[in-house]
């Protein structure tokens, strides 16, 4: 079994709003903590910089970080494995 969780907070982000689905998402203000697949091909990376991120892809949409619902949604993915 292979997970790709590469994006995940922003996965659960677009999981969780479906307004953001398809659109280039950034987890965190002042640094990268996760962007999706669709901010990654402009560039977006995990730690660099917002305004960086901004710069390469200033369409992205910045959410605030949620720990508790990635916390939530690990365990829900774990739970999976252990299955």
């Amino acid at each position: 079994m292979h997970a790709d969780l590469d994006s995940f907070y922003a996965s659960v982000e677009q999981r969780d709003d479906p307004r953001l689905r398809g659109k280039p998402v950034i987890v965190g203000g002042g640094v990268v903590l996760a962007a999706s697949y669709e901010a990654k091909a402009f560039g977006v990376r995990t730690a660099m910089s917002g305004g960086q991120a901004r710069a390469v892809c200033p369409q992205a949409i910045v959410v605030p970080p949620r720990m508790n619902a990635y916390s939530q949604a690990s365990k829900d993915v774990f739970d999976v494995f252990h299955d």
